[in-house]
Formats: C-alpha cells, structure tokens, sequence
C-alpha cells in the first residue's frame, strides 16, 4: 500500500466543519438507531463521529474546500431521509437537518462497514480524533451500533458516493485493493 498524508493548511477547518460533522453524526444515529440506553447511544456515537471527521478531512482535504463548503451548502438530509424512510414523520423545528452532508454520511457509513476503507483513509488523512472505537471496536461497541456497522444495512446510504470515495483514495495513492 502506497500512501500520502493529505497536507492540511491549518486546523481552524475543523472547527469551522464541526456543525456539518455533528450534523451528520446526529443523523446516522436517529436513522440508525443504538440499542436503547445513554452508554450504548455514547459507544456508537464514538463510532460514528470519528468516521464522520476522516470523512470530511478526506471529501475537503484544504481551507478552501471547506470554505466552499460553508459558502455553498451541504444540501441537508432530504435525500437521505427519502432513501431510509426516516421522512414519513418529518419533526418539524431541527435546523440541523439542513447541516447534514450527504456524501460525508455516505462515506462514513463506508468506513463503519469496511475495515479496509478505514485503514487507507487514516493513512491518507489522519485526524485529530480517537479513532479506537472506529478502529478497534469490541463486543459492546459492535453490538450498540450493530445496525451502523452492517454492511447490509448500510448498504443503500454507502452505495451513494463509494465510488468517489474509492476514486479519492485512489488519487491521494492508495494502491492497496
């Protein structure tokens, strides 16, 4: 496997994506729910907010894609909600809807389902995040976000942008399929 870190130009990008990373995070948990309990809720979201960041440092890798980002939109959670049925019951007033980022939910729940993916998208675009329970996860953590982490059950939201997601890697040298 050949691989390049992805150079980063500053760290005020992540602050600046935190909303669109949180977005995001929130909406893999309500349209994948944990097992019921506050512990299994935090086990799975250590899982899903640290795949959600290597996704986003991976799809605006500089300043200025994050900063088009901000500027332009992420689009929402519309298409998603469509696609897993989450829009039957729309709840009206959660602005953070409109933050939700369609490929970086896509990619992320790549990396949750293929340990491949996760091994080449931190070699190429490390962060700052505990990647421990992403990486590594045990029993509890794969049975709080078993619905997260089942390729079968993820599959309609990782088939959106695989492709691109595959097609980055591939540009910043990852050889190793």
């Amino acid at each position: 496997m050949t691989t390049e870190p992805i150079e980063s130009t500053g760290s005020a990008r992540y602050t600046d994506l935190s909303p669109v990373i949180h977005a995001t995070t929130r909406w893999l948990l309500s349209a994948y729910p944990p097992l019921p309990g506050f512990l299994s809720f935090r086990l799975a979201e250590e899982q899903v907010r640290p795949a959600v960041a290597l996704a986003a440092r991976l799809r605006y890798p500089t300043d200025l894609d994050a900063g088009l980002l901000l500027l332009t939109g992420t689009g929402g959670a519309g298409r998603l909600d469509w696609l897993t049925g989450s829009d039957v019951h729309p709840s009206p007033g959660e602005p953070w809807r409109a933050e939700v980022d369609e490929v970086l939910a896509s990619w992320a729940a790549a990396l949750l389902t293929d340990a491949d993916l996760v091994s080449a998208a931190i070699a190429i675009a490390p962060v700052a995040e505990d990647l421990d329970r992403l990486t590594a996860p045990d029993a509890r953590d794969l049975a709080s976000a078993a619905d997260l982490r089942h390729p079968e059950r993820m599959a309609a939201i990782t088939a959106l942008h695989l492709v691109s997601l595959e097609e980055t890697l591939a540009a910043a040298g990852y050889t190793g399929w």
